[in-house]
């Protein structure tokens, strides 16, 4: 390498790494800056921080969630050795029960109201299915093979505490050590799009039912855990909720305050554009730190529980490129870094993302044939292409980020100048100290020097645009001495 290119530059202290930067171009004049501060340890990831999200209606299929899916099992296991499915979606609030084969659907409860349709929806009462123990003895078997856990989702929106705890009894038995905490409800702050009057509809309102039906789960699972209130992202029910639960003393043992999100939405929104994708959201922090304050007032952890690039299944072009991939490592360890307890990224079949939004992909009216093979959703991570399942560049971004996955943060000042760049470091349990510099720039390479950090992952793709991505490792030590445009790499320090 020639000294006298402008080059990023790494040197070590006792208490900090420094890193310099210029973009090679003459129009990136000013130098970027990246301190470590090795002595003021972040949050601790834990091993089981990278997850998935799945409607709860995939169970209809008994043989989707099951041993004998291999590729499914494969994708899990490649993704995270121990990760988190989270079962709940829209659908989790139409579905029910079967005991046996004999089990007839139950009629609606009083409490629900029909609310008018919208244009593109079918009524949630067409869209109902059935969850049999047959499914879920073949879940616990899945998790059995991925060596993952679960989050799992019951009715709320369109069930009694009577069905919910008959459920939760049989889930609880099966899947034993699997279960992480149930979920009852998804998105109740938004029910009054299809289940409850608005004007009638507030926190409170939700919380005495939620307090219904988990106390009923409690009678049958004495040591039942539960995770609520899992939102659309309205982060002011959580704070509500927590002021109240704080001041009972008998209370349902909360596992996390738990909310969604998605960066923005619906497909045709002019807004979903990968240029805004790529660039910080604030809404990401503000969330963060409403959620944070009310898992501490009742002594909980906090996870964002469902989300992705754009809600309503994604949007062709920008949920399924490479940029997605970007977006998702640095939304993994931007939640990491504010500690979060985990993250699942929502996926599944065509179908069961569908039928959640009332039957449609709105995303496929944006294609040039909506008929075409295609990866459906847009936004999942792990789509089944001609009977085989595929990782898509989402997948990718969550697989980079979970390199972090069991480390230590280490808070780090980063100023990257004119270059869309993020950089986030940790020390491994080993004691390694390992930093990602993930470049969403589109036109500007970042030139670096490393001396004693070798690079040991490459996140890359042709461009922000293609459909392909990869993590590549390198056959030999090298240090690194450019971060390409669109592009992420890991680099773990090679001596102490």
């Amino acid at each position: 390498m020639k000294m006298d290119r402008r080059r990023f530059l790494v040197t070590t202290a006792a208490t900090a790494v420094s890193l310099k930067s210029l973009a090679q171009t003459p129009a990136q004049p000013a130098a970027a800056t990246l301190t470590l501060h090795p002595d003021k340890p972040g949050p601790t990831i834990p091993a089981n921080f990278v997850g998935l999200s799945y409607e709860t209606q995939q169970l209809s299929d008994p043989n989707f969630f099951s041993a004998a899916n291999a590729g499914l099992v494969a994708q899990f296991r490649a993704l995270a050795p121990n990760g988190v499915l989270r079962i709940g979606g829209n659908t989790s609030d139409v579905g029910w029960w079967k005991p046996t084969p004999t089990s007839k659907q139950p009629p609606l409860p009083a409490k629900v109201v029909i609310v008018p349709l919208r244009p593109d929806e079918r009524p949630f009462q067409e869209l109902a299915y059935a969850v049999t123990p047959e499914a879920i003895r073949n879940l616990r078997a899945f998790l059995d093979a991925a060596g993952w856990t679960c989050l799992y989702g019951i009715n709320l929106g369109t069930s009694t505490p009577e069905r919910a705890a008959e459920e939760a009894e049989f889930v609880a038995k099966t899947l034993g050590p699997k279960l992480e905490y149930f979920q009852l409800g998804n998105e109740p702050d938004i029910f009054y799009n299809r289940f409850r009057v608005k004007a009638n509809w507030t926190a409170e309102v939700y919380l005495d039912e939620w307090l219904a039906a988990a106390n009923g789960v409690r009678a049958r699972v004495p040591n039942a855990r539960f995770g609520l209130p899992d939102t659309s992202g309205n982060p002011q029910w959580s704070s509500t909720i927590a002021d109240r639960l704080s001041s009972m003393k008998d209370r349902p043992e909360i596992a996390a305050i738990s909310h969604h999100y998605y960066f923005t939405g619906p497909p045709s929104n002019p807004n979903a554009t990968l240029d805004r994708l790529l660039h910080p959201n604030p809404k990401v922090q503000q969330t963060a730190e409403t959620t944070r304050a009310a898992a501490l007032k009742i002594g909980t952890k906090y996870r964002m529980t469902e989300g992705n690039t754009c809600y309503k299944g994604g949007k062709p072009g920008f949920s399924d490129v490479f940029g997605a991939a970007l977006w998702a490592a640095d939304y993994l360890l931007t939640l990491a870094s504010l500690g979060y307890a985990g993250v699942n990224l929502h996926g599944g079949s065509g179908k069961a993302v569908a039928d959640s939004l009332g039957g449609t992909l709105p995303g496929e009216l944006l294609m040039p044939d909506p008929k075409a093979p295609h990866p459906r959703p847009f936004y999942t991570p792990i789509a089944e292409v001609d009977g085989k399942y595929v990782a898509e560049p989402v997948f990718y971004g969550m697989k980079f980020a979970q390199q972090f996955a069991g480390a230590t943060l280490i808070p780090v000042d980063f100023n990257p100048g004119a270059i869309n760049a993020t950089a986030y470091a940790a020390k491994l349990p080993t004691g390694q100290v390992v930093v990602a510099i993930i470049n969403k720039d589109e036109t500007h390479d970042l030139h670096i020097d490393v001396p004693f950090y070798s690079t040991s992952a490459v996140l890359s793709a042709p461009s922000l645009t293609s459909t392909q991505a990869s993590i590549t490792e390198p056959t030999r030590f090298r240090e690194t001495s450019t971060v390409p445009r669109g592009s992420a790499v890991l680099l773990p320090s090679v001596r102490e």
